[in-house]
């Protein structure tokens, strides 16, 4: 009789009133059975703890020792579009000025952003972090996103016309041309990059994320930034191309004050974690669905 009860009260919600009638019993039994069902383990009632964007962000910030961090609460479309807010929140306290450099990279999250609107930054550089891409992906032409974005903060957009996987010889003459050379220049005095985090080649398909026969053997990778593969502790991983990109270097990203990761899936909490062990990116910019994966990861 045990488990009828409290079946009947907890998952088929009725009062105690009726299951005493249902069961010809009185109330006061119904009352002492479920009071019995709690104190021996078959009914557990928890009170959940319902954490704020707010409180999430400062877990976030502490368990990834991250520089800073901003999460929007999960709506129910268009989550990528909805990271603009915040992300904009942080350009403004980078307290960027005429001429401070923002460099940035490819990722369907760094599209939608910028889609959505970025603040106004009179006289802000943006310049490509990576060479391009020979496909027609929207979320892979690097170069429409520096002229969108320099749009948006009424600044001056710096192109690199050149792919981002040349053959060696190739990109020594790329580097020699004037306005590739200076634009890559530009890396060396980046003041924010923003940055999108691959997913593992295991989920992501091949014609998702373009990847060359080479990139899609790093069985062992847990994610990328800027095509820099690295493993779940963060450790680099070497590839036959990663000698010959045009992209800013994993040296060149540890110097930027504050490089900005844009992630929105649960599915890559472990890339995510991974990118900041790297030390590929300081900041995260995501949603509650997602932080809330990375700081189970975490735990």
């Amino acid at each position: 009789m045990l488990h009828t009860v409290a079946k009947l009260h907890y998952v088929e919600e009725m009062s105690q009133v009726d299951i005493a009638r249902r069961l010809g019993v009185s109330t006061a039994t119904i009352s002492r059975l479920l009071q019995r069902a709690r104190a021996e383990g078959i009914v557990r009632i928890e009170v959940l703890d319902l954490a704020t964007p707010e409180d999430i962000t400062r877990q976030l910030i502490d368990g990834l020792k991250l520089r800073d961090a901003a999460v929007v609460e999960t709506p129910a479309a268009g989550t990528l579009a909805a990271l603009a807010a915040p992300l904009g929140g942080l350009l403004r306290q980078a307290q960027l000025v005429a001429g401070s450099v923002v460099a940035i990279g490819w990722g369907r999250a760094v599209r939608e952003v910028i889609r959505a609107g970025l603040p106004r930054m009179p006289g802000v550089l943006t310049v490509a972090a990576t060479g391009g891409m020979q496909q027609q992906a929207a979320h892979f032409q690097v170069n429409e996103f520096v002229r969108l974005a320099a749009e948006e903060f009424g600044g001056t957009p710096h192109f690199i016309h050149a792919p981002y996987l040349p053959s060696n010889e190739l990109r020594e003459v790329f580097l020699r041309d004037t306005a590739i050379r200076d634009a890559v220049a530009l890396w060396e005095r980046t003041d924010v990059a923003i940055v999108g985090i691959g997913l593992p080649h295991a989920i992501n398909a091949p014609e998702a994320s373009a990847a060359t026969p080479s990139e899609q053997a790093l069985v062992h990778a847990a994610g990328d930034v800027l095509r820099h593969y690295f493993d779940a502790e963060g450790t680099l991983i070497a590839w036959e191309g990663e000698s010959r990109m045009i992209a800013m270097s994993p040296a060149q990203l540890r110097a930027v004050p504050l490089v900005i990761g844009l992630a929105a899936s649960p599915e890559k909490a472990t890339a995510i974690i991974a990118a900041v062990r790297a030390g590929l990116i300081n900041t995260l910019v995501t949603d509650t669905k997602t932080a809330q994966a990375i700081l189970a990861a975490l735990a």
